[in-house]
């Protein structure tokens, strides 16, 4: 699983929906409030800003500003990466949750907003790095709308951020779990999904908002199903001028093996100065491209992308696929500025940036061999779902024809990724076990990745004992670079099986 996107996604979905003329203690939702909440949602920061400003001026004191101005921080530092922003507005969580607290105990959205606004901040400093801070308001925000839970149990929105960190700390892998039972944190997925839903079904007003976190909760921990990728095709439709719900669109759809139709949305998306700077949606393009083999044009928008951005992430992985841009065409001379600056450059949060380190490392030992090019081509191909063209590249190739135990074990695993993507099960399965044979003992991914892919072929087909064993054995892989999130996938599934 992409984490990093994973972030995004849920970061952006922390949001607030309520009656045109609810008034509770303090907290007025008037009108350009909710047109300032919708401006963000929008991605149109600008202009959500300015009506804030407004409503301000008439009444400092309503609660509905102080979440509002957080939820705007929060949108452009998850975008920008900002870190002069960062370090200058992390001083507005504790002033906010100080104001906060001038509302009177009466409000159920005293401790509501609280828990929000922790979580926002949770999410952003663990996006910036500061995982012990995030993690300290990630315990807050739990305790926060526990309480509030208790004070008002008939106070719906209150689910809405317990069921995430329900099903966010239901996820925890199993070998972090005695630090939430130390905490006092109880976690669980389908107890999570099941609130969320909840106050989809029982609060009309909050229906998009949790229909898009079920969405998301689907595509990155559990599966989604034909309805729901119905629906988030759906959305960004219903609505062109939402610049979020075409990224939404986008990330996921790629995140599914669906790029072609991700780039739909990418390229309908809505654009103008009224929308903030986003440059990852050059990145994706890039991504687009280089899995459809066009490498001149993932070469353009990396470039472009790295230009424009002026944030920390991505920019190894960025530049490990400037160097496979340049690479996989056979430009091998042109190629290797760019896995130096992958070794020198950027950051190490996110997976993909890890991953480009450890490759970084390969090349310079000389370990990154000519013959890997068409596992490569293979890998992004099958990643944005163009099928044929995957199996077309490694069709002829035999575990003869690498020298490696890890090329050998991916050979199998791609080979079985793109039948099983084909709908070819009993084809696909052998290639599977053979991967995992050859990465018993290992740290290789590929083992895992199988082992996972398995279990849920196994599950399809009703054998749930089998499919338990491969979801164990997925978490029993020790140090690979994805080990969080198949640990995270195969937990999930577990608990799906009364695990």
């Amino acid at each position: 699983m992409k984490i990093s996107r994973f972030l995004i996604a849920i970061l952006l979905l922390i949001t607030l929906q309520t009656k045109a003329d609810d008034a509770i203690n303090d907290v007025i939702f008037t009108q350009k409030l909710q047109r300032a909440y919708f401006d963000i949602q929008k991605l149109k920061l600008e202009s959500a800003r300015a009506l804030i400003e407004e409503e301000r001026k008439i009444n400092p004191a309503n609660g509905l500003i102080q979440y509002l101005d957080n939820y705007a921080d929060l949108h452009y530092l998850l975008i920008s990466e900002d870190k002069k922003a960062f370090k200058a507005w992390s001083e507005r969580e504790d002033l906010r949750l100080a104001a906060l607290a001038k509302l009177p105990n009466t409000s159920p959205y005293k401790r509501f907003f609280q828990a929000e606004i922790r979580l926002h901040w949770a999410f952003i400093k663990m996006k910036f790095g500061n995982e012990g801070g995030a993690s300290w308001d990630v315990i807050k925000a739990y305790r926060i709308a526990e309480e509030n839970k208790k004070r008002f149990p008939t106070f719906r929105p209150t689910l809405k951020t317990l069921g995430l960190l329900h099903v966010l700390i239901g996820s925890v892998p199993d070998n972090y779990t005695w630090v939430t039972k130390i905490l006092g944190l109880k976690g669980n997925i389908k107890q999570g999904i099941e609130e969320i839903q909840l106050v989809q079904r029982e609060e009309p007003f909050f229906q998009q908002e949790t229909q898009l976190i079920d969405l998301l909760l689907h595509a990155y921990t559990l599966q989604l199903s034909d309805e729901q990728r119905a629906l988030l095709k759906q959305l960004p439709k219903n609505q062109p001028d939402n610049l979020l719900l075409h990224f939404f669109a986008t990330t996921i759809l790629m995140k599914e093996g669906r790029s072609e139709e991700a780039l739909h949305f990418l390229n309908h998306g809505p654009s103008g100065d009224e929308y903030i700077d986003f440059p990852f949606l050059d990145y994706l393009r890039g991504e687009i491209a280089l899995q459809k083999g066009k490498y001149d044009i993932a070469y353009f928008f990396y470039n472009k992308f790295q230009k424009r951005y002026k944030g920390f992430n991505y920019i190894k992985d960025s530049n490990l696929k400037l160097f496979m841009s340049r690479w996989l065409a056979n430009r091998d001379a042109d190629a290797a500025q760019y896995m130096k600056l992958a070794a020198t450059t950027g950051s190490t949060i996110i997976e993909g940036d890890k991953f480009a380190l450890r490759l970084a490392d390969e090349y310079e030992d000389g370990r990154l061999l000519p013959e890997q090019k068409i596992l490569y081509k293979a890998r992004y191909s099958t990643d944005g779902g163009y099928l044929p063209e995957a199996w077309d590249f490694i069709d002829n190739y035999t575990e003869k024809s690498f020298t490696t135990i890890s090329d050998k074990a991916e050979l199998n695993y791609r080979k079985g990724r793109i039948l099983q993507k084909m709908d070819q099960i009993e084809r696909c399965i052998p290639y599977y076990d053979r991967a995992i044979f050859l990465t018993q003992n290992t740290s290789f991914t590929f083992g895992p990745s199988a082992a996972l892919q398995m279990g849920y072929i196994m599950r399809d087909k009703k054998q749930n004992s089998v499919a338990v064993n491969y979801f164990k054995k997925a978490m029993a892989y020790k140090k690979h670079e994805y080990k969080n999130s198949i640990d995270n996938k195969a937990k999930a599934a577990l608990t799906e099986l009364g695990q």
